[in-house]
């Protein structure tokens, strides 16, 4: 029996995360749930978003699986999401982009992977606000030792990119490519104009490839990789980037596939992983069962490879593939026609799955 916690979260999360708990349960994985809180419902019972025993309950048990969390407004926390990475040093963030038949998208046969570095870039959360004194005070030392001067009326947020954690993100994505049995990674950059940091970012990726020789790699400047997805998918398989530009071509993925309702991700480390959804809490629709649940169920998928339950992970995916291409027990935004009336509710698509999942 594999000890995992459950974060239920708020706005939908509650809904959702029993929806995949259900599913996941009806493989047969030996799982034991230990439920956690986390959000603006809990913060009005303790005063925090996040407890100190949720964050607990990861680390001992070393794999969560999180419903969506609104990070409440006023908070010490710039993103909920964002804390619990950093707190857990969970620096791969990995997003497959899948095509399911039935999803209304212009594209098809999709099959891609992002994964973006989670722990430095412009994200690092490094930033000096305007007009305060330790800002004036590094803009006067930046002035003194550049070329290109900055106005005293500058923000400022600053770029870390080391080599150490550039080598672990993009050998975790080589190794990924190995174990899933993928052809090809490639390397996000903007080399050509930040040298010492994408530049860096690119040296590392190119020395990390020579120890990969059974995997092919390239590179590619991340205005031309958005242009190359929306022209050419077909071509990439494994996409490795720093964390801002994994931020947004991850989205770019997930509209390919017919949006964020269908995307799962990890957040992985050496001690633990956090298996989400990749959309919000949507708090309108609160109780009303009525949003898609395929997202958080894919990403127990993911959960489950990484668990090693393989056989589960295949049953899970196959059944809500079948669901989907059906087009029967869906949530409206799966329907043709998002006013159809004979769209199920979240509790109804999970039921589906699991008579899928019963039939295989």
């Amino acid at each position: 029996m594999t000890n995992v916690t459950l974060i239920t979260g708020d706005g939908i999360g509650p809904e959702i995360a029993d929806a995949a708990r259900r599913c996941i349960d009806a493989t047969g994985a030996e799982i034991n749930w230990e439920t956690a809180e986390a959000g603006v419902d809990v913060m009005k019972k303790l005063g925090t978003p996040l407890p100190e025993a949720t964050i607990e309950s990861v680390r001992k048990n070393g794999t969560a699986l999180k419903a969506p969390i609104t990070t409440p407004v006023g908070t010490g926390f710039r993103s909920i999401n964002v804390f619990l990475r950093q707190q857990l040093d969970l620096f791969a963030c990995l997003r497959p982009c899948k095509s399911y038949k039935g999803v209304r998208s212009k594209y098809a046969d999709i099959d891609l992977v992002l994964v973006r570095e989670n722990t430095e870039d412009l994200y690092a959360g490094i930033e000096f606000e305007k007009g305060k004194d330790d800002t004036a005070e590094l803009i006067n030392w930046l002035n003194a030792h550049s070329d290109r001067k900055i106005g005293n009326d500058a923000g400022i947020s600053i770029k870390p990119i080391s080599v150490e954690n550039t080598d672990r993100i993009v050998r975790f994505a080589f190794d990924y490519a190995r174990k899933m049995g993928r052809r090809k990674v490639t390397s996000v950059h903007k080399a050509n104009i930040m040298k010492f940091t994408d530049g860096l970012w690119l040296d590392v990726s190119r020395q990390v490839a020579k120890d990969f020789p059974d995997i092919e790699f390239e590179d590619r400047i991340v205005d031309n990789m958005c242009m190359q997805l929306i022209q050419k998918p077909e071509l990439y398989d494994v996409i490795v980037l720093p964390n801002l530009y994994g931020d947004i071509l991850s989205d770019l993925c997930a509209g390919l596939v017919g949006g964020l309702g269908v995307a799962p991700g990890a957040n992985i480390g050496v001690k633990g992983a956090i298996f989400e959804a990749t959309h919000g809490s949507a708090p309108k629709y609160t109780g009303l069962n009525k949003v898609n649940p395929t997202a958080l169920i894919l990403s127990g998928v993911l959960m489950l490879d990484h668990l090693e339950m393989r056989t589960e992970a295949e049953k899970l995916e196959k059944a809500v593939a079948a669901v989907i291409a059906e087009g029967k027990d869906v949530t409206y935004d799966l329907k043709d026609d998002r006013d159809d009336p004979t769209a199920v509710g979240t509790r109804e698509m999970a039921d589906a799955i699991i008579a899928q999942i019963k039939r295989l």
